[in-house]
C-alpha cells in the first residue's frame, strides 16, 4: 500500500528509498506533529523539538554534520508518525521500520557514516532537551532536576508555518555547506 505525501510522492513507508524522501515533506509533516502524543499544555511541535535540538548542537559548538543529525533525529516521524515513548519501545515492527526510514534518510543527507560516538551525542541532546519539554510543556514535572544546556530552548507556541520556514531554512544551509 503507498502512502502519499505534502509535494506529492507516493511510496511504500515499508519499502523507502533515499529518492523518496523529501525534505519539504519532513519539514512539513514535522512542523504539524505534536510532540507527547499531543498530551502537553499547547502546541509544540516535534519540528520545533527538533530545532532546539539543533540549536543546542550549535551552541555545543559541534560540527555543521552533527548539527544535521540533530535537526534530522526524527525525520522518519514525517513518514509513520509519532509515538510516545513508553510506547514505542514496545513496538519491535515499529522500531525496525523506523530505523529503515532513519537509514534511508541519513543516505539522503549524508549522515550515513555517523560514529557510534556521534549517535549517543545526538541522542544526549534529544534527552536533554526532552527533560526541558517536559518540565514546561507537561504537568507533573516542574520538579525536574533540569540539565544544564548551553543553549534556551524555545518552547513557546509557534504557527506551524513558521516553523516548516525555519527548519526548511536551517537545513538548506547545513546541506548546502556540507555538499
Amino acid at each position: 500500500m503507498k502512502m502519499d505525501t505534502y509535494t506529492g510522492r507516493k511510496f511504500d513507508p515499508l519499502r523507502i528509498t533515499a529518492d523518496d524522501i523529501a525534505l519539504k515533506d519532513i519539514a512539513h509533516a514535522l512542523s504539524l506533529l505534536c510532540r507527547g502524543g499531543g498530551h502537553i499544555t499547547r502546541f509544540y511541535s516535534v519540528g520545533q523539538h527538533c530545532i532546539n535540538c539543533f540549536r543546542e548542537a550549535r551552541a555545543r559548538g559541534w560540527s555543521e554534520k552533527m548539527q544535521l543529525a540533530c535537526l534530522m533525529h526524527d525525520a522518519s516521524e514525517a513518514y509513520i508518525s509519532d509515538i510516545v515513548r513508553p510506547v514505542k519501545r514496545h513496538l519491535a515492527n515499529y522500531l525496525e521500520i523506523e530505523q529503515m526510514i532513519m537509514e534511508k534518510t541519513a543516505e539522503k543527507f549524508g549522515l550515513e557514516d555517523l560514529t557510534e560516538e556521534e549517535n549517543r551525542k545526538w541522542k544526549q541532546i534529544d534527552d536533554e532537551i526532552l527533560e526541558h519539554e517536559l518540565f514546561a510543556l507537561m504537568p507533573g514535572h516542574q520538579d525536574a532536576n533540569l540539565p544544564k544546556l548551553c543553549s534556551q530552548p524555545d518552547l513557546s507556541e509557534k504557527p506551524w508555518r513558521d516553523v516548516e520556514t525555519e527548519f526548511l531554512k536551517i537545513a538548506a544551509a547545513l546541506i548546502k555547506r556540507d555538499a
